[in-house]
């Protein structure tokens, strides 16, 4: 075995790795958590729980999150898009790429994100 994992490049632990078995009792409950995903995908583990005490099942909502992740289900809904840059805003290039900083105090940095301007307090200044 120890030959197989080192021609494969995985480690020897996870050749001896064994998942654990699902409990009975959860491979009903996934698949009851199932049905009402496909009705309602933006569904989340909250909404998922209240649906299922409806049913008359009890259970918190911490363990139908589990359950959702190791079924790969998940809420659709939109998400915010932060990191996506305004198509007006100037793309100021990075000058330092090609420094090689090979000393101590040769290149600094700020940031000037939370310094306040007179633009900025609505004062406009000639």
């Amino acid at each position: 075995m120890t030959k197989q994992a080192k021609v494969l490049g995985v480690s020897r632990g996870s050749v001896y790795y064994w998942p654990p078995p699902v409990a009975e009792g959860d491979l009903t409950l996934m698949t009851r958590l199932d049905q009402p995903h496909l009705e309602f995908p933006f569904a989340e583990a909250r909404m998922l729980r209240a649906l299922l005490r409806q049913e008359g099942v009890d259970m918190g909502r911490k363990h139908v999150a589990t359950l959702m992740r190791q079924i790969c289900v998940e809420a659709l809904y939109r998400r915010p898009r932060t990191t996506q840059r305004h198509p007006g805003h100037k793309v100021y290039p990075y000058l330092l790429w090609e420094l090689a900083v090979t000393r101590a105090n040769q290149v600094w940095a700020m940031d000037i994100t939370s310094i306040p301007s007179l633009k900025g307090l609505g004062i406009w200044w000639p």
